[in-house]
């Protein structure tokens, strides 16, 4: 029977990235945690560390505290940016880490979607919804509104498996359907009642 980890590998599973599962960690914590099934080396450059599916269902078993309600506050791990946070820096490290953040995500799907599918939303994907159209959103080099620019928003809505995704203007909100959908979603634009502002409706493609 595989070993349970130490205490300080435990500590790296938490600390995981909760969107992608990208880890950090020693060399040795993290090939202990390959080797348990925990974790696996991603095969293309930087070579992160990513949670497998196991790892996943052991972080979650960990008790959190509920998310807030706004853009989730810098905690110094990436964070899909799901609009209305603060302008993150300039320059190139951005888009390589949601880079690295979108293919550790195809990679999930290949791993736990039963045909290895990578066309389509994993199981990760539809208990974390907000945070997975804004990753496929930013991926594609969409713009979150941030200050007083304007850009996607993506917002949790009362309906099971669905996001709401908020944008300023018509062009902006298509280019969101058409990324989301080619990211394997399905969208639809709904008009707002009190206020008549057209949004999307998006929820994770199943076939």
């Amino acid at each position: 029977m595989t070993r349970p980890p130490t205490a300080a590998q435990r500590r790296v599973i938490e600390a995981a990235d909760p969107v992608t599962g990208r880890m950090r960690g020693t060399a040795n914590q993290l090939a202990a945690l390959v080797s348990r099934g925990l974790a696996f080396r991603h095969p293309r450059p930087p070579h992160d560390h990513f949670l497998t599916p196991a790892g996943h269902r052991m972080r979650e078993a960990v008790p959190e505290a509920p998310a807030p309600a706004g853009p989730a506050p810098d905690t110094g791990v990436f964070a899909a940016r799901v609009g209305g946070e603060e302008e993150p820096p300039p320059g190139p490290a951005r888009r390589r880490e949601v880079h690295s953040a979108w293919q550790g995500l195809l990679e999930l799907r290949r791993m736990t979607n039963p045909d290895g599918a990578v066309d389509r939303p994993c199981g990760w994907e539809r208990t974390n919804l907000v945070r997975a159209a804004a990753l496929a959103l930013e991926a594609a080099g969409r713009r979150p509104a941030s200050g007083d620019a304007d850009g996607y928003r993506v917002r949790a809505t009362p309906q099971p498996e669905a996001v709401a995704v908020h944008a300023a203007d018509p062009r902006t909100l298509a280019a969101c359907a058409d990324t989301l959908e080619r990211a394997g979603w399905q969208t639809g634009e709904y008009t707002e009642p009190r206020t008549r502002a057209r949004y999307l409706l998006a929820s994770p493609r199943r076939v």
